[in-house]
């Protein structure tokens, strides 16, 4: 069986752990004779997947008990709208704009409330994260809202900001499970799955429970949180088959180690490819240093008009999708949890060969 290194974005690679344990049950779960995706998402046996990994993620992510966790639909992008109608009271929210993701979701919310940019690096092209404190925060705002890493840009927050009393919501759609955080901090975590958690198709919700049951008249049902609260994320039928393989990527992490183990993998793996691009005159990064994600990294060859070359030739040598984003370009390389060692140590090896036959 033939398997490239997946440098997507998104949808990203999965364990291969898991598409072989998916492969194996996937036309008879527990002697069911039914596939997971013909179950009823009313059955005993859906409604242990669904309540497994509600279990197994807040085992990983230590989410305190005043929290709901939902599994909806709609990506993260619908949360863009979500958040502004579950959370809105005087209707007004900071945002810190560190890039396309950010922009969309001040785009977004400005149709129910008022947004206020209080801090941006768009001045540099979106290369690092601006700083946060309570002194620029409207203490009347009804959250704050930061993308703790930015996909196309190679961006990441390293330090949570203090927002006070004010709620601080996430789009934690990048890099949610690559490390340890203090869910605690936050009123809202939300994610799509497509990176680091399962199929597209999912949305990971983590909502504190005083900020459920306040949605505004004009919320639609399946926009409340509370519907998804209430029913246990049953309001309707789920992503079943996306909830299942999120347990079974639950599972395999856990396995590995937990958000310890996985942050130490990342960072080492960052490490191995921010170094040998800082070590080569051939390539650069466009990201500053105390800025990069360890999930996303862009990388560039100034002075010279090979990106395309680049990418053909890596992906004929198993290395899939390092095509830079449009609005930065370059290359980019996803390094997301699935991610083998061994993938990024072939990319560095090709790397070497291509920048030995180009200088």
């Amino acid at each position: 069986m033939k398997r490239v290194h997946n440098f997507s974005a998104g949808p990203s690679m999965l364990p291969l752990e898991v598409l072989e344990k998916a492969q194996a049950e996937l036309p008879n779960y527990k002697d069911s004779g039914m596939s997971v995706m013909e179950l009823s998402h009313r059955s005993g046996l859906f409604t242990d997947i669904i309540t497994e990994a509600e279990s197994l993620l807040r085992d990983l992510m230590n989410i305190p008990d005043n929290y709901k966790v939902l599994f909806v639909q709609g990506g993260a992008s619908q949360q863009f709208a979500a958040i502004p109608l579950n959370l809105k009271k005087n209707g007004k929210a900071d945002f810190v704009n560190t890039g396309s993701w950010s922009k969309k979701a001040m785009k977004e919310a400005k149709k129910f409330i008022e947004v206020n940019e209080i801090a941006s690096s768009e001045d540099a092209n979106f290369t690092y994260i601006p700083t946060v404190n309570t002194s620029i925060i409207d203490p009347e705002a009804d959250y704050v809202h930061i993308t703790t890493n930015n996909t196309i840009e190679g961006t990441a927050f390293h330090e949570i900001p203090d927002t006070g009393n004010v709620p601080l919501v996430a789009d934690m759609s990048s890099n949610i499970l690559s490390e340890e955080i203090d869910v605690s901090k936050f009123g809202v975590i939300y994610a799509g799955a497509q990176k680091n958690i399962g199929p597209a198709g999912l949305t990971v919700v983590i909502v504190r429970d005083d900020l459920i049951g306040n949605a505004s008249e004009q919320c639609p049902t399946m926009l409340d949180y509370q519907t998804h609260s209430e029913s246990g994320s049953l309001y309707n039928t789920p992503p079943t088959f996306g909830v299942y393989i999120a347990k079974l990527v639950f599972e395999w992490i856990k396995e590995l180690g937990g958000l310890k183990e996985m942050q130490a993998r990342n960072e080492d793996k960052a490490a191995m490819l921010y170094d040998y691009v800082a070590q080569s005159p051939f390539y650069a990064s466009p990201v500053k240093e105390d800025s990069r994600s360890i999930m996303n990294i862009p990388f560039v060859i100034p002075d010279h008009d090979l990106d395309g070359e680049f990418v053909k030739v890596a992906q004929a040598e198993g290395l899939e999708t390092l095509k830079g984003h449009r609005s930065v370009g370059g290359m980019r390389a996803s390094i997301y949890n699935a991610m083998p060692v061994e993938g990024v140590e072939d990319l560095i090896a090709f790397m070497k060969k291509f920048e030995k036959e180009h200088q």
